[in-house]
């Protein structure tokens, strides 16, 4: 299964060690899936998870994250943005989440926004699963 994982998902598993964002970190890092990721939402990955009011809550230093989505990154399959789609969505910051599953031929694209991304990605044939759905769909 191809995954791209919104940038939620990856401050989420860093804060709650042991929920299903986490768990979906855990299976990325072991390769129970093809985590797609491309460079721009990499990036957001480390800015978000860098800024200190994220690393106040999840307990982690800067070069333990660092750490982190370096890992991420060894593990991932690159996607280069071949295609703007935009625009798609109504929160312009989605659509490089987006743009991602589209040109990584993603399954699906894991996410706590649903409601942002609406039924868009359907339209490209990419599931919206929250980390549970995945989670379970990773297992089968």
């Amino acid at each position: 299964m191809r995954l791209v994982l919104d940038t939620n998902i990856v401050v989420a598993g860093l804060r709650s060690p042991t929920g299903a964002s986490a768990a979906l970190l855990d299976r990325a890092l072991s390769r129970a899936f093809t985590l797609v990721l491309a460079v721009a939402l990499a990036l957001e990955y480390e800015a978000v998870c860098r800024d200190p009011a994220q690393r106040a809550v999840s307990g982690l230093s800067e070069a333990e994250v660092g750490m982190i989505i370096s890992a991420l990154c060894a593990v991932a399959e690159p996607v280069s943005p071949w295609f703007l789609w935009r625009p798609q969505l109504r929160d312009p910051a989605d659509e490089m989440v987006l743009e991602t599953a589209i040109n990584g031929n993603a399954d699906a694209l894991v996410t706590f926004n649903q409601r942002d991304f609406g039924e868009t990605p359907k339209r490209f044939g990419i599931a919206l699963l929250s980390p549970q759905q995945a989670l379970r769909r990773i297992s089968k």
